[in-house]
């Protein structure tokens, strides 16, 4: 038996979590913590680079970043300054699904904090001389990535596991979808995609729920687009009925990066705890799993080799990735290799699966202790339904997973025979 026990009562559950629902569609979630001055903003809205064009890809990604240069209230460096003078911050960031925010301030400073939220996702100005910065920047991002073994390599895997899916594109684009972007691009795809519904918000703070729904309610209640449109529905991804790999060479590079694995179960799918139990036993928990002291530790063949469970809205992906010696990746490869024909052939056992159990349930508590722990969770539970009680039974639900629901999962989506590989540096001769 696992001997963690959580106090269910600190977490955060229906008792003290709030979820309001504002006439316009924005949904707000929010929990009191006043052990602390500071108050955390994050959420998101349903513009994502799923709605972008196959010729203009990076076009949500650079929408969201170009949000920051100035609205039409405040210039460039007016809105920075503003910013700066309460200590406080606010990022916004361009995702596949979504565009995401967040903010941290001081209590008395949220509602100007929300004010400028408001300004930043509603009126952006896409000044012209910050447009031509920016693109260059990305420009620039886009140059460095084809030199980066580790994200070719998981780029190139993308492409792989998720052939003719939205997924398979990389939310920055390329240097020609990029380089035919225009201002008018940014406010079109500002005009279409960015608006209330769909939109949630979780505040957590030094802050009663009534004060942050009426502070919402003043800032980005009225908010209206009635040209939203709807989000694009993820279409169903075609799974590799064979295994596929592909190399990226880029000459001169010390380390070959390694990015193998399948189609992994979806953060919805009802399986998806006995494979994220799992996957913590194969490559996470302490020096990175089984595949971490097979193929590191014992064999010293990789600079890193560890695994990942990629879940959200849609398929995710269940990958094994690793830095090698280019000399070392073959060896890597079959290791690797045969610690998955392991995991799929017996039951893990239970030394094993209590203590990862173990790691899993204390993780919890300490991922909560502050506030932006606390918002990035509500925003989870809203996001994928989880139910406001969701933490206080995770105790529960990671205690009942069995080692041969773990098989089961494992068997259900780790196949030898439906392998994508992607490695991406030099490849020794």
């Amino acid at each position: 038996m696992v001997k963690n026990t959580l106090h269910r009562q600190s977490l955060p559950g229906s008792d003290d979590i709030s979820r309001y629902t504002l006439p316009n569609g924005i949904t707000l979630l929010t929990r009191p913590n006043f052990n602390s001055p500071t108050v955390v903003c994050k959420g998101y809205l349903l513009a994502g680079s799923i709605a972008d064009s196959e010729d203009r890809l990076g076009l949500a990604y650079f929408t969201a970043a170009a949000l920051m240069t100035g609205t039409k209230q405040r210039d460039f460096h007016t809105l920075y300054n503003t910013i700066e003078s309460f200590g406080a911050h606010l990022f916004i960031n361009g995702g596949t699904n979504t565009t995401s925010f967040s903010s941290q301030c001081l209590i008395e400073d949220l509602p100007a904090m929300l004010r400028i939220l408001a300004e930043v996702l509603n009126e952006p100005s896409f000044p012209v001389k910050q447009f031509n910065r920016l693109k260059a920047q990305m420009l620039t991002l886009l140059t460095i990535r084809a030199q980066n073994t580790a994200q070719m390599a998981a780029m190139t895997f993308d492409q792989l596991i998720y052939k003719n899916h939205p997924y398979e594109r990389p939310d920055e684009g390329y240097p020609e979808t990029v380089q035919a972007i225009e201002i008018d691009d940014l406010k079109e795809f500002h005009q279409n995609n960015f608006g209330p519904k769909g939109m949630v918000i979780s505040i957590v703070g030094a802050i009663e729920p009534e004060e942050a729904i009426t502070q919402v309610t003043e800032t980005l209640g009225a908010w209206s687009n009635p040209l939203q449109h709807e989000p694009n529905m993820l279409p169903e991804l075609e799974p590799l009925t064979h295994s596929v790999k592909q190399h990226i060479s880029i000459p001169g590079k010390s380390q070959t990066d390694l990015v193998m694995g399948t189609v992994g179960p979806s953060r919805l799918s009802d399986d998806y705890l006995a494979c994220a139990v799992g996957n913590n036993i194969l490559g996470q928990f302490g020096m990175m799993g089984r595949i971490g002291n097979a193929v590191r530790e014992r064999a010293g063949l990789a600079y890193y080799a560890q695994t990942q469970l990629n879940s959200g809205i849609g398929p995710g992906a269940w990958e094994i990735v690793a830095g090698v010696n280019p000399i070392n990746l073959d060896k890597t490869i079959e290791l690797i290799k045969n610690e998955v024909k392991r995991f799929i052939e017996k039951p893990v056992t239970e030394e094993e699966l209590d203590d990862t159990k173990s790691f899993i349930i204390g993780r919890l508590p300490i991922s909560l202790e502050s506030n932006s722990g606390v918002a990035v969770s509500l925003l989870n539970l809203e996001r994928f339904n989880l139910g406001l009680d969701y933490l206080r039974r995770y105790d529960d639900m990671i205690q009942s997973i069995s080692a041969e629901q773990i098989l089961t999962s494992a068997r259900k989506y780790l196949s030898l025979d439906r392998l994508a590989m992607a490695t991406a540096g030099t490849i020794s001769k």
